[in-house]
C-alpha cells in the first residue's frame, strides 16, 4: 500500500493500492529524488507521527539528524536538523500526531547510529539513570582522541557498546577484543550490550549499566 499526499485544491486521485491524504503542503516541504517529488525528511517525520509509536518517532528523528560517516555513506551532511523538525511542528499545529511529535522532539539527540542505540538510550532515561553522551571520542590525559563508544559517561569512565548481528564475524571479534584492551589501558569500564539484553524495555541492559555506574560512584538522587 502506498501513501500519497495531494495538496489541498488538487484534483482527486483514485488508484488501486494507493491511500490519498489531503493536507497542506508547502513548497519547501517537497524535494526531488531521482526526479520524483517526495516530502522532505522533516515533513516525512512529522507525517509519520500519526502512525509510529513515540519511541519509533524518536528513533526516526535521531536518524534524520545524525551526522553521517562520509567514508561509509557517501554523504557528510545530516538529512535535516532538530530546528527543521521543530519548524514542522510550529507550522502544522493542528495536524494528527502533533502531540506525539512534541513529546518526541524533546528526546531526539544527534549521535545515535542505529534504532537500537536510541531504544537503549530511552530505556536508560526511563529507568532514572543519567543520560549518556552519544558517539563522543574518549580523550586520554595526553590529549589523544581514541575510539567513540556508542554511549558513554565520561565522568564515570564508562563506555556502552551495542553489538549488532555484524559482531559475530571473525574480523569483528578481533576488533572487539582490541577495543576491550584499549578500554582497560585507558582506565575505562566497557559495558557490552547485545540483542538478548533488549527485551522487556531493555531491562537486562539497564541493569548492567546501572551496576557499572554504581561501581564507579554514581548514586541515584532522592
Amino acid at each position: 500500500m502506498h501513501h500519497i499526499i495531494r495538496p489541498e485544491g488538487e484534483a482527486h486521485l483514485d488508484r488501486p493500492h494507493v491511500i490519498v491524504h489531503r493536507m497542506k503542503l508547502y513548497d519547501d516541504e517537497v524535494t526531488l529524488v531521482d526526479g520524483v517529488p517526495v516530502t522532505t525528511p522533516e515533513r516525512t517525520w512529522l507525517d509519520m507521527a500519526e502512525m509510529l509509536s513515540a519511541d519509533e518517532l524518536v528513533a526516526m528523528g535521531d536518524s534524520c539528524v545524525r551526522v553521517p560517516r562520509a567514508d561509509l555513506e557517501g554523504r557528510d551532511m545530516p538529512h535535516c536538523d532538530i530546528a527543521d523538525l521543530q519548524r514542522m511542528i510550529f507550522r502544522h499545529k493542528g495536524k494528527p500526531g502533533i502531540r506525539k511529535a512534541k513529546e518526541a522532539i524533546r528526546l531526539i539527540r544527534v549521535g545515535a547510529d542505529s534504532p537500537q542505540e536510541t531504544r537503549l538510550r530511552l530505556a536508560i532515561l526511563r529507568a532514572g539513570l543519567p543520560e549518556p553522551e552519544l558517539n563522543v571520542a574518549i580523550t586520554s590525559e595526553d590529549g589523544v582522541r581514541h575510539h567513540e563508544p556508542d554511549l558513554s559517561y565520561r565522568r564515570y569512565r564508562i563506555g556502552v557498546e551495542y553489538e549488532g548481528a555484524h559482531h559475530g564475524g571473525e574480523a569483528q571479534v578481533v576488533r572487539d577484543i582490541s577495543r576491550s584492551e584499549r578500554y582497560q589501558a585507558l582506565g575505562w569500564t566497557e559495558v557490552r550490550i547485545s540483542k538478548r539484553h533488549m527485551h522487556d524495555d531493555a531491562r537486562a541492559a539497564v541493569a548492567k549499566i546501572r551496576a557499572a555506574l554504581v561501581q564507579a560512584g554514581w548514586r541515584p538522587g532522592p
